[in-house]
């Protein structure tokens, strides 16, 4: 047996599109932008982003429809999907070249952001307390194992 999951910390990049399919099950898409900083070996900051493409199955992409836009920081966990003929990511041609994107299927979409606020509207990173660590609330370094 095989299993692969991936969380994903990030801000959305547009508003959710919803749809509907043939069968009547409700799917939602939208892209997250997930950053990180650091200083590379020259000194230099660099900034680096990464973008997926995530779809959201059936209530919770009613709900991620509704509450979720454009800027909201998220979390999301669930498994890559890969293209069905490379099993790659998929490759695309743009304007400025050749690209390609993670796409993910979603099991768990936790918003951040709060209620109605996205990153860009003050909300200063501040993250919703609902995501439990394991350690019951307490911050305590003492409690990591290693």
């Amino acid at each position: 047996m095989s299993f692969h999951t991936i969380i994903i910390v990030g801000n959305l990049g547009r508003d959710p599109e919803m749809r509907y399919t043939p069968a009547g099950q409700a799917v939602t898409n939208f892209s997250v932008a997930s950053s990180r900083k650091y200083t590379n070996s020259n000194g230099q900051l660099v900034e680096e982003t990464i973008w997926f493409r995530i779809a959201v199955w059936g209530k919770q992409a009613e709900t991620c429809n509704q509450y979720l836009k454009k800027g909201s920081k998220v979390l999301v966990e669930g498994r890559l999907v890969p293209d069905a003929k490379t099993g790659c990511p998929r490759i695309w041609q743009g304007q400025n070249g050749p690209g390609a994107s993670f796409e993910v299927s979603a099991l768990t979409v936790r918003f951040l952001s709060s209620s109605g606020r996205s990153e860009s509207e003050g909300d200063n990173g501040h993250e919703n307390e609902q995501y439990d660590n394991g350690t019951g609330g307490a911050s305590s370094d003492d409690n990591i194992p290693f």
